[in-house]
Parts: structure tokens; sequence; C-alpha cells
């Protein structure tokens, strides 16, 4: 069976020179870069918004077992029921008690990672419960057969075009249809779904403690449609997606918002607290939050990792990330892709399996600098990468290697002793292995720097 390590080089170099796959996710990040930029404006202090987002995530952390405790009685006061999960099975196995119980045969689902992340519509079906993708994107590559490529934008890897032609295939809808004329399409099938629907379910952006309630944001209404018509509302949540008080949303909603589209605000924020009251026509009879660990715990327990919990899910370290632009979203083959994604999967997941992910990266800073908040993913990638290391999890080749570099490296004899002609033909074989063969290794210069020292000196 081929690793994990080796399947991600595999598709690595399978993707990374796919012209068409590289303009279209150049094209689409371009269209997010501009709108951040523009949403940038708006601030008055970005860095202080950005420390004070930080400074309430790592707060939580502090306390998190008290804030959970909080969010459970409160939201537990307003008629929900709150479930606990350790991991995927306890999750899968709380939700299939649900729409068992409720014979449920559609349900609608807005846009939610941790949902993918316990993979609930493959559950849903295997019971004989059709689960239906209400985000626009969700709705695309659900159609496709495919996976969330984005944290955001589920589908930005395809063009209008390929839309198009996915929507012939799967409906019939001419092969030349506008982007408008796609969206008026799905929202006529989706209309009929959410009026059917024995269950909605949600994830949330957004615990909030001392309000008792789950926020949810999204820019379609489609959150706001799953969670109107049918009886159940499932909320699917990691136990890091809390925020203490109702007015810091405030405060996260724009930087949510600017930090993954460029928005001032979300289009729709909607807070939820509980299920319908007596008095009321609209929302469900039944509410269930639904609380995963899944490894967040095995997260939390490491000195340098345990900061990446504070995500607030906005996708700017994937837009700015080298890697993730040229390698997509797929070639992680984890749940969350890019920087968040490696840095938090060898820890949510088997280490040794995904540590490669922590390698996949340049160390450019570019996701830390981005990240509303400060989320230090360097760092946290170089900690994965010597945990490995010290492990014993890296080749005994690449060992062996970075001695030799460190034995020559490390004083300038050893630069020096060879001529630029020997050290050139050292080098030589990287061109066809391991670094090329699609780019060349740099040569060495002819005059070395400590010849041209000497040499100035001579002329002085």
């Amino acid at each position: 069976m081929i690793s994990a390590s080796t399947k991600f080089k595999k598709d690595s170099a399978a993707i990374a020179f796919d012209e068409k796959h590289r303009q279209t996710i150049k094209f689409n990040i371009s269209r997010y870069d501009n709108a951040v930029a523009k949403g940038f404006t708006r601030y008055n202090n970005l860095s202080r918004a950005k420390a004070e987002a930080a400074r309430i995530k790592r707060d939580v952390l502090r306390h998190w077992d008290e804030y959970l405790l909080q969010f459970e009685k409160n939201i537990t006061a307003h008629g929900a029921r709150v479930l606990w999960a350790e991991n995927v099975e306890e999750a899968l196995g709380h939700i299939k008690k649900l729409l068992l119980e409720h014979e449920a045969k559609l349900l609608v689902k807005s846009k939610s990672m941790t949902t993918e992340e316990i993979g609930l519509n493959e559950m849903a079906g295997s019971i004989g419960c059709e689960s239906v993708e209400t985000d626009l994107g969700e709705f695309i590559v659900q159609v496709a057969g495919e996976r969330p490529y984005h944290i955001v934008t589920p589908a930005m890897h395809k063009s209008k075009g390929d839309i198009a032609r996915l929507f012939n295939e799967k409906f019939g809808t001419p092969p030349d249809s506008t982007p408008t004329e796609m969206a008026n399409y799905v929202r006529g099938v989706l209309r009929k779904k959410y009026t059917t629907a024995d269950v909605g379910v949600t994830g949330a952006n957004f615990l909030i403690a001392d309000a008792g309630a789950i926020s949810v944001t999204e820019n379609e209404g489609n959150g706001v449609m799953s969670t109107s018509f049918p009886k159940l509302h499932i909320v699917v949540a990691g136990i890091e997606k809390l925020i203490p008080k109702m007015d810091q949303l405030g405060l996260f909603y724009p930087l949510l918002a600017v930090h993954g589209t460029g928005q001032q605000i979300t289009a729709y924020n909607t807070i939820i607290s509980g299920p319908k009251k007596g008095d009321e026509c609209d929302g469900p009879e039944e509410m269930v939050v639904v609380l995963i660990d899944n490894g967040r715990t095995n997260l939390y327990a490491d000195p340098v990792a345990w900061e990446a919990l504070s995500c607030i899910r906005c996708g700017a370290c994937l837009n700015g990330c080298p890697v993730y632009k040229t390698v997509g979203g797929y070639t992680y083959d984890t749940t969350y892709s890019g920087p968040i994604g490696s840095a938090i999967t060898p820890h949510l997941r088997d280490f040794g399996q995904y540590v490669h992910l922590s390698f996949a990266c340049s160390l450019c800073g570019k996701c830390a600098e981005g990240c509303p908040v400060r989320i230090p993913l360097t760092e946290i990638m170089l900690a994965n990468r010597q945990k490995a290391v010290r492990g014993h999890l890296r080749p005994a080749a690449e060992k062996a290697a970075m001695r030799g570099f460190k034995t020559i490296a490390s004083r300038r004899i050893g630069f020096d002793l060879f001529p630029s002609w020997c050290k050139n033909l050292a080098v030589s074989p990287f061109n066809h292995v391991g670094w090329g063969p699609r780019r060349a290794m740099p040569k060495f210069a002819k005059t070395d720097f400590s010849q041209m020292v000497r040499n100035r000196k001579k002329r002085k």
C-alpha cells in the first residue's frame, strides 16, 4: 500500500505542472487577493484587531473546559441538547441514531468542514438518507463526486466552463450556461429540497459561551433555509470553535469576512440558541449540538501546536501559500489543506503518516503574516519537523545528507576546500533525482566568497 507521503509526492508532481489548473487557481485567488486588500483599507488599525482576536482565542484555550461547560449549560437551558463525541465513530453514531429515530429520508446541509471531517454524507447515504449540500460550491463538488478543494471556496479549482460542462452532463442544462443561469438552476433544485427535508445540518463558525448559542456565517442564505424548514436541526462543531461573549462577534465577524473574501461582513450572520419556542412558527422543533474532539485534545497537548486551535477557518493562509497555489487542495488528501492543514493534521490523525505535510512548506511566513488570530504557523511546522526527526520518522539517507552538509557548511574551509567545478559535479545528479528534472541546480560561482574578499584586500 502506498504511503501518504509517497502519494503526496506523486500527486504533487502530477498537478504542479498542469497549466490549466494553475491558471484557474491563479485567477480565482487573485480575485480574492484584490478584494481582501481593499477590505483591509476599511480598518483603522488592523494589527490591533488581530491582536485582540488572538488574545481572546488564547484565553479560550487556557480556560477551555470552563467555556465548554458554560456553553453546554446555557444552550441546554434554551431547549437544545448537547452530545459529546471523542472521535469520528462516536460523532457518526450520535447522528445516525438521530436520523433513524426521525426516519429521515432527506437531509439538507449548509457548508461545514467538520461534517467533511467525519464523513457525514457517506454515513447518511449508507442508511438511505439523501444528504444534499446547499452551498453552491459544495453542491458543485458533490455533483462532481469530489471533496471541497478549499476551506472557504470548495470549487475554486473549477472554471465557469468546467461547471457548465458538468451541469450539462448531469442535468442537461445548456453547455454554454452563464454563471447566473447555473445559479438560478441550482436555486430551483434546492428550494424543493429545503421544503421537504426531514433534517437540517449546519456547522458553527462560533460557539458563544455566555449566550448559549451558535453562529453560522454564509453568503447565500442556504444556512438559514437549512434550519428553517426541517423539524430537526443538527449542529456539528469542533470543540475549539468557542468565543466567550456575544459582544465579541463584533470583532470576529469582520475579521473572518475580510480575511476570507474581502467583505466588510458576511451577507448572512445567523445566531441560533435553540429550537423554536411555543409561540414561534418558524424553526426546528428539536436542536442537537454534536461537539467533536477527534484529535483536538492531542493537538492541545503539544507545547507548540496548541495555538493552531485558535483558527477561525478564514482560508487566508491557503490563499497566501505558494505551495498550496502550486499543488492545489486535493494533493494534501486531508480535510484541512494548505498551511493550517499541514500544521494540524499530523496531530489530528497519525503523526507518522501525515507529518510529511509539515515539510511541504517553504517557511516564507506568508501564512502567519496573514492569519487574523496570529497563529505562528511556521513555528508549528518547524516544531513538527523537529519532532519527526527526533522520532526517527525521516529517511536515513536524508539524515546522512544533512549531517554531511553540516560538516561541510559549518566552517568556511569546508566550502573552500573544493574548486567550483568539483562542487558542481557533486550536485549534478540532483538535476535528475530529488531536485529535478524540471528545474536545474544552481551553479557554484567560479570564485568563492573567501577568494573575493582576499582579492579585494589585495586591491587595497
